[in-house]
């Protein structure tokens, strides 16, 4: 939205009344702003539905020219091409390019975007870095722990910033949560957390071979992971049933609310993590990711339980994809939607709902497949990356942070394929005493693709 060319500096919103909805509009409640030092060259690899997403929702918070585009679509990425230059403050066409070493090639960017399927975020984020760029990196950071540990050394050798895309760490009914309930101490000792998520997310398809289409550079679009036959367009959900490409339900609904949960209670690395599960149900169609799971990530005194089913009902239809943490003295419900905080005996309950920013971003309601409730969270998450940037700090969904939520998770899936807990140590880079799970910490490439490694930056 041209005009809104500032930001809020975090220290001083986290100390703002959310009570009053400070955050309904950037700035008008009297907080510190700050105009970026430049005009922010920007690019985004990976076109498609939440790689706009976050594009506009940057282009909304701060005065940005989007220079160029990259995807392996050519059909997607004249499509963002038109809807990004009708939002460009000068209306110029960004340059567009199938192959993002080109691109990176091509041009000195101050900031690179990465909405790409879960195998190509580390290999991206790195070669980004290389070229000069801070980087907004979707989750998961990697599709396997060694390359989210290459993306971190990558990120210290370079001097890069990086802010990972798990935005319920700004989000505003949570963020008011972590302070006015956690914080000021209303559940006393923790001592148990649920996570779940029971959304019928998961494709049962089984469609037959097909020619690839003339727009699509499918062995590219592949790149490093296995080369499976094409079926299909892989874009928005096909490419999330197949683990040759990410992680399953748990690499990507898991580590929201895991990484959410770490941050609320200010946790490292799990001591252990297990897991069980499988497609228990739903054998139908050609997808390999589990329907069925449950991950237990313990420390001291702890437990984080994760479940989740892509068939059947949610245990709470008001919590369907959420956390619960459960104190001594009551307990806190949280989702994108909404909190609840429910006293074990006496005192008072305490709800509040998602925050929507409808009147101050009107555009936000003709936008295709927009999550309405989850914008005002990504705006002050693309606002807290770049104030990271200037004032040269590190963000708060950093990638350290971004790594442990997400090799946690790859590590639980590790955990259910050999059927034995595990305990990773992050400072050797292996799980201790069991030499057949350190070597699953790395996939194989396909032919023609390295795999990074951390001592490349060291």
């Amino acid at each position: 939205m041209e005009g809104k060319t500032f930001y809020v500096n975090r220290r001083h919103f986290l100390k703002g009344a959310f009570a009053s909805l400070v955050l309904s509009s950037f700035g008008v409640y009297g907080f510190d702003l700050m105009n970026p030092t430049k005009r922010y060259r920007v690019g985004l690899i990976g076109t498609g539905w939440y790689g706009k997403s976050d594009l506009f929702r940057l282009m909304q918070v701060t005065k940005i020219e989007v220079v160029c585009l990259c995807d392996v679509d050519q059909r997607q990425l004249d499509e963002a091409a038109d809807l990004v230059q009708s939002r460009q403050y000068n209306l110029k066409r960004p340059q567009l390019y199938k192959d993002y070493r080109e691109m990176l090639a091509r041009h000195e960017l101050d900031i690179v975007l990465i909405g790409t399927p879960d195998h190509w975020h580390a290999l991206q984020a790195i070669e980004a870095m290389k070229s000069g760029a801070h980087v907004y990196l979707q989750k998961p950071i990697s599709v396997d722990v060694v390359e989210g540990e290459s993306v971190v050394a990558a990120s210290k050798k370079l001097n890069k910033i990086v802010q990972v895309g798990l935005q319920r760490r700004n989000t505003p009914h949570l963020v008011e949560a972590k302070r006015n309930i956690i914080d000021a101490g209303l559940l006393g000792k923790i001592a148990h957390v649920e996570l779940c998520c029971y959304y019928h997310m998961r494709s049962n398809a089984n469609p037959a071979l097909q020619e690839v289409p003339s727009y699509l550079d499918y062995d590219l679009w592949t790149g490093p992971a296995p080369l499976r036959p094409y079926d299909g367009l892989p874009h928005r959900g096909w490419w999330r049933a197949f683990m040759e490409y990410g992680n399953g339900i748990v690499g990507d609904m898991c580590v929201h609310m895991f990484d959410a949960t770490r941050w609320l209670l200010d946790l490292d690395w799990p001591n252990k993590i297990s897991s069980q599960g499988g497609i228990l149900i739903q054998k139908e169609g050609k997808s390999n990711i589990s329907d069925t799971q449950t991950a237990v990530f313990e420390y001291e005194n702890l437990n984080c339980i994760w479940q989740h089913r892509t068939w059947g009902t949610p245990v709470d239809p008001e919590y369907p994809w959420a956390f619960k943490i459960y104190g001594e003295h009551g307990t806190l419900a949280g989702s994108p939607m909404q909190y609840d905080f429910t006293p074990n005996s006496s005192g008072k309950k305490i709800h509040k709902d998602c925050l929507y920013e409808r009147e101050q971003y009107p555009e936000d309601l003709v936008e295709k497949n927009i999550e309405l409730h989850a914008a005002p969270a990504t705006r002050l998450h693309m606002l807290d990356f770049l104030q990271a940037i200037e004032e040269k700090h590190q963000p708060i969904a950093n990638i350290e942070e971004g790594h442990r939520s997400s090799a946690s998770c790859i590590l639980a899936n590790i955990s259910m394929k050999l059927g034995r807990p595990l305990e990773y140590d992050p400072l050797l880079r292996l799980v201790k005493n069991d030499p057949e799970a350190t070597s699953l910490l790395k996939r194989p490439y396909r032919e023609g693709w390295r795999h990074p490694l951390p001592q490349d930056f060291t």
